[in-house]
């Protein structure tokens, strides 16, 4: 047995689970049909408690007959944020949070807020956040735009004093969440500013990451409209192009800051199949991918799929129109799969030094975590293969470059799957690694001092493997 440690990839990818668009898909399931966990999950929602018919989700309360646009709403369409000053964190988001947490990723909230709140409420949301380790927290993303009910109620002075007040109540009170600032860079080929760049400025220095939305292709219309050609609501762009002005804001971003970078994501990224088509959608997909590696774009720091499941054409996934807890998989999705797995977007894994049980592993987050390793020979392809664990302890594992996940109830866990599309020629030595994410799925102050960014779980017995390599009975 080996000490190992977690490192970042050279490029995160993150993946977004429901929105206006789609609902929110359990882990299980995605690690199951991707085979690894990401880096982080983006979950959507907002938080307009002095509205009317708030905490009820927009399109149901405010419901009309003259809805002709996504955000044709009092207040934005997303699931509304169930915590704040009258709210509590037995739900939504936070049953997600936990789980996420659970299955080894980070956590990126996408909030948007109405401004006009008082401190006393971003307060609150910096303290029930403050348990979810090394959260990030995208607040009134898109903020150059017109469409969100921020943007409308609000002047973009208004909107960017906003972000530096908040950002500053972060930093007070969960001072390891990341705060990103997501609005349009340099948007236009001869253009050397970003948008809104005079109301923006402070709000690119104060905040942690830097942020931009791309889409290779979008149909923004929906579900109000059908992409048609000829259409007014859709728009295709060349990978080239987006790549190159994601750059020069980046750049300008780093100027604005005094010649200082900081971590640069694309928060939002797809081609929207509505505008494409479902192969090429996944054409554009890859060539973007490989861009970012063959560049190398050390500059990026990493980029979001948006998103898992969607009931348009946005997603790995479509919604089943007749059911919709069925997913009906995207030619996207096997292209996903294989860059994902890709050394330049997969995460680091160092082997360090041999140890003994019992060991105390930390689980600082997905790119900052100790865990175990264990040396494994096997004579040839095997015919069963699983591991059981006699503890209670919330893991995830990885063997042959497949994830699994160990709930603390679980004992055994078969790792055939592992095998399935990547058998072995032979004799192969592999490791087994464990990593130990929080099973409450947030941080407990029981940890000690750095409970805020670490949680710790200790393992005193070895797992037991079963490794047979011919059936039963033959």
């Amino acid at each position: 047995m080996k000490k190992i440690q977690l490192l970042p990839a050279k490029c995160a990818v993150d993946l977004g689970d429901g929105s206006e668009r789609g609902e929110y898909v359990n882990q299980s399931y995605i690690l199951n049909v991707l085979g690894r966990p990401h880096r982080a999950i983006n979950l959507m929602y907002c938080y307009y408690p002095l509205d009317e018919g708030w905490p009820g989700r927009a399109s149901i309360v405010h419901a009309h007959d003259n809805v002709g646009f996504a955000w044709d709403y009092p207040y934005d369409d997303y699931f509304p944020y169930g915590g704040g000053i009258l709210g509590n964190t037995e739900g939504e988001p936070f049953t997600y949070m936990r789980e996420i947490r659970r299955y080894g990723q980070d956590i990126v909230l996408t909030l948007t807020i109405d401004p006009n709140v008082d401190d006393e409420h971003l307060i609150k949301i910096a303290t029930e956040l403050s348990t979810y380790g090394r959260l990030m927290l995208r607040i009134n993303h898109e903020a150059t735009g017109n469409w969100f009910a921020f943007n409308k109620r609000c002047t973009y002075q208004e909107v960017a004093d906003f972000f530096v007040r908040f950002h500053h109540i972060i930093k007070k009170h969960a001072p390891h969440i990341k705060t990103i600032l997501c609005i349009d860079g340099v948007e236009k080929p001869g253009a050397t500013e970003i948008e809104k760049e005079k109301e923006f400025a402070e709000a690119v220095r104060v905040a942690d990451v830097w942020s931009v939305d791309k889409y290779l292709a979008l149909h923004w219309a929906w579900p109000y409209g059908i992409a048609e050609p000829g259409g007014t609501s859709q728009k295709r762009s060349l990978n080239a192009d987006i790549f190159d002005l994601t750059k020069r804001s980046f750049e300008r971003f780093r100027e604005i800051n005094g010649g200082v970078g900081k971590p640069m994501l694309m928060s939002e990224f797809n081609a929207d199949g509505d505008v494409t088509g479902a192969y090429e959608q996944a054409q554009m997909v890859k060539e973007y991918f490989e861009m970012i590696k063959n560049e190398p774009a050390t500059w990026f720091s990493g980029l979001t799929f948006y998103q898992f499941r969607d009931r348009g054409r946005l997603g790995l996934e479509i919604e089943d129109p007749s059911n919709a807890d069925v997913g009906i998989a995207q030619p996207v999705l096997e292209t996903y799969k294989e860059l994902i797995f890709d050394e330049y977007f997969y995460p680091g894994i160092e082997i360090k030094e041999e140890v003994n049980l019992p060991i105390k592993l930390r689980w600082g987050g997905s790119e900052d975590a100790e865990g175990l390793a264990l040396s494994l020979t096997f004579e040839k392809d095997p015919v069963f293969c699983e591991v059981t664990f006699e503890e209670d302890l919330n893991l995830i594992l990885e063997i042959n470059g497949r994830w699994f996940y160990k709930a603390p109830h679980a004992k055994t866990i078969d790792l055939m799957p592992a095998f399935y599309n990547n058998r072995l020629q032979g004799k192969t030595d592999l490791t087994l690694k464990i990593f130990a994410p929080p099973a409450s799925g947030e941080n407990s102050p029981t940890d000690g001092d750095d409970w805020f960014i670490n949680s710790y779980t200790t393992i005193t017995k070895e797992p037991k493997m079963r490794i047979r390599y011919e059936p039963a009975i033959r």
